[in-house]
């Protein structure tokens, strides 16, 4: 099922795991000391460009008398939104941009234009998600509550809904993103008042995004306001399915693995490491695609550093593929197209029961594990702790054949 022993899975020894985290805090290191005016002046003219960009979308949705112009309008709100959601609100809200010390561009004080309270976001998100990284019952991401996404969660009779589960999640995606945040932090406070005063944050970001997007413009639109409440509508629903595929496509495809929470148990940074670039999956996408993406399109790199500028993810990207190469890791990656083809069909294959499932438990295509590599004569011997060379040489020839590329 999934992965337990996440050394013996990557075929590698201590010195080899230890070898790579040295390789990847050196890359941590290059780019950290390179921060400067460029990466400032990056965040600054995006800010600027998300800004200009919806005030003229929703002057030209506005003003406009043809069709055309509406639908022109109303797509470059969907940008807009998406722009500031990803690329700004998810990655100022990962502290990518504290060391520039400024008040407003900082994920203490930035609240993005969605329904949900980014600091309990960020507790949901930089916390579980990315600490516990596709950990079966600690990473709440896996499915959010609501998705059967690997056969380590035990089917359900409802399961057999979530065809129409995932499709109604992606339509609605920032109203799932807010109630998981407040269910995230309900759960880790222990009195009523507490739970209380998120439910009432999160009441009250509702009633101003609500009121903003569907009393507020309509009513600033006078006669037209019927115009202005079917873009604001159309847009959210654009932002909410291209979230929802982002986000899917970096964490759902095959080769995304998980891991049991035996695999936590006295895990080092280096083994952190390795967790996350087993357990994310990227999709090519060029200049424009990343930027509209929020460079999500590298999401190993992202989980790898989740705090460096998402401007510098592309070259952080061809030095961590370097590392791939060298250690015989899978670098998980393909086209959007085809990374939401393989997510699709895990949502849909495991909306049935395991005995009408054809792969092995531990040799799926969505969910693997070390043992599927072991045989009487491969088993380890000494606890997972060190490798035999038979062992390695096995394990290398047969990770060499299900390298994904």
């Amino acid at each position: 099922m999934a992965i337990s022993d996440i050394k013996e899975y990557a075929h590698l020894t201590e010195e080899d795991v230890e070898s790579l985290r040295s390789e990847l805090d050196a890359i941590r290191r290059d780019v950290t000391d390179s921060l400067g005016e460029r990466d400032a002046t990056y965040i600054r003219r995006t800010i600027a460009f998300q800004r200009v960009l919806d005030a003229a979308a929703r002057l030209v949705i506005h003003c406009s008398r043809e069709r055309i112009g509406w639908i022109l309008g109303t797509t470059a709100l969907a940008v807009a939104k998406s722009v500031e959601n990803m690329e700004i609100g998810h990655n100022v809200s990962h502290g990518q941009w504290d060391w520039m010390n400024d008040p407003e561009i900082h994920s203490s004080t930035w609240e993005w234009d969605m329904a949900g309270v980014s600091s309990q976001w960020q507790y949901s998100h930089n916390y579980r998600h990315h600490v516990f990284s596709n950990v079966v019952g600690m990473d709440d991401d896996l499915g959010f509550g609501v998705i059967r996404i690997t056969r380590d969660q035990p089917w359900k009779p409802d399961n057999l809904l979530q065809p129409l589960r995932n499709l109604l999640l992606a339509s609605t995606f920032e109203w799932g993103i807010a109630l998981h945040g407040l269910y995230s932090e309900r759960d880790r406070v222990d009195t009523a008042a507490e739970k209380s005063a998120h439910t009432r944050a999160l009441l009250g970001k509702i009633v101003r995004q609500a009121g903003k997007d569907y009393v507020l413009f309509p009513a600033v639109s006078g006669r037209r306001w019927r115009r202005t409440l079917r873009a604001n509508l159309s847009a959210n629903l654009l932002r909410n399915l291209w979230a929802y595929v982002v986000i899917f496509c970096g964490h759902f495809p095959d080769g995304a693995e998980k891991f049991t929470p035996a695999e936590l148990e006295h895990e080092t940074r280096a083994e952190w490491y390795l967790r996350q670039m087993l357990g994310t999956a990227n999709f090519r996408a060029g200049a424009v695609l990343a930027f509209l993406s929020g460079n999500l399109c590298y999401q190993i790199e992202h989980h790898l550093f989740p705090d460096l500028p998402s401007n510098r993810y592309a070259e952080i990207a061809t030095r961590v593929r370097a590392l791939c190469e060298k250690y015989d890791l899978p670098y998980t990656t393909g086209s959007l197209a085809k990374q939401y083809f393989l997510t699709l069909r895990t949502i849909h294959k495991l909306a049935f029961p395991d005995r009408f499932l054809s792969a092995t438990a531990d040799d799926a295509p969505e969910t693997a594990s070390e043992l599927k590599f072991r045989t009487p004569l491969t088993a380890p011997s000494d606890g997972g702790t060190g490798r035999r060379t038979g062992l390695r040489t096995a394990l290398r020839e047969a990770r060499s054949r299900t390298k994904r590329h």
